[in-house]
């Protein structure tokens, strides 16, 4: 196990600086597809982060090494994560263009918990009856933030409804995903594995990319292309380096705050073309019940 810093300060405060990039990046991305499509948008996330990355590790000189290309397992390892994160980003998009910032932060919610669920399964881990507790309070969160949506789903199966299937087979991609490059993390560092990934993606993209309507972009809208990029690749640098400072389960208990940064800012913030989600009192509640649950999911294990 690795030694923490100690800072746990520092630690606190880039998982809080994740959880606002993760917050804000639905928005962002909301504000692209008034034109752009989704696909083309996340082209260009994959497209700006890799090349971003790339000139960095080759300056450190810390690229992929040859010699472990050389192992098929690991190469197989390394497409089916990388490919798993591609479908991961589509499906989000996708969803989140059927139906809004908060709806698609609430939902992605579960990836995080469904990975704690298979720890228990696949790495033998074990789940304390606090975190049981935990996750049926998520659990029974989600219920009531969609409730008013139940028709969406269950009889009429809406844009909205379909919308809400490919976010929650998002979060389902993205546990394979990190289930894969927790084993991989073994053999390459994390900077190495994004390196691929980010291109696998890129490539997956381009063939399907439409980049007629980059045209139509107003200065806004590339301003917002070239942010989505950058905080696909901050983002993920914060999250890496606070686990190095203070404890990933408390790291997660901030993370779990992401829809809240969401839910604020479309809700308080009028923002052309995003239409905020409709928020009753048991919308509202099951929201709290989320984070609450994910966080109590996430820390239960901690002795205090």
């Amino acid at each position: 196990m690795r030694q923490l810093s100690g800072r746990w300060k520092l630690g606190l405060l880039l998982a809080a600086s994740t959880a606002l990039m993760w917050g804000v990046l639905p928005v962002m991305l909301s504000g692209l597809l008034n034109t752009l499509d989704p696909i083309t948008t996340t082209f260009f996330r994959f497209f700006v982060a890799a090349i971003l990355i790339t000139p960095y590790l080759i300056v450190q000189r810390k690229l992929v090494n040859r010699r472990k290309m050389a192992s098929f397992n690991l190469v197989l390892q390394l497409l089916s994560a990388g490919l798993l994160l591609t479908i991961n980003y589509a499906l989000y998009i996708l969803g989140l263009e059927k139906t809004s910032p908060e709806a698609s932060q609430v939902m992605m919610q579960i990836a995080p918990v469904l990975l704690l669920l298979a720890g228990v399964w696949v790495f033998k881990e074990q789940f304390s009856p606090l975190q049981w507790i935990g996750f049926i309070i998520f659990v029974s969160g989600l219920i009531m933030f969609f409730s008013p949506r139940f028709d969406d789903v269950f009889i009429s199966l809406s844009d909205y409804g379909i919308g809400l299937l490919m976010l929650m087979a998002s979060a389902v991609s993205w546990v394979g995903y990190a289930i894969i490059q927790k084993v991989l993390l073994r053999e390459f560092n994390a900077e190495e594995t994004m390196l691929v990934f980010y291109w696998i993606g890129a490539l997956v993209f381009l063939p399907f990319s439409n980049f007629d309507s980059l045209e139509q972009l107003t200065s806004l809208q590339w301003l917002l292309l070239l942010l989505c990029g950058c905080n696909t690749l901050i983002a993920y640098g914060c999250f890496s380096e606070a686990m190095v400072h203070v404890e990933a389960s408390r790291v997660s208990a901030v993370i779990a705050m992401t829809p809240l940064v969401t839910v604020s800012i479309v809700q308080l913030i009028p923002l052309p073309g995003i239409t905020a989600e409709p928020l009753f009192v048991i919308s509202l509640f099951g929201a709290l019940c989320v984070i609450g649950g994910s966080v109590i999911t996430a820390t239960g294990k901690i002795k205090l």
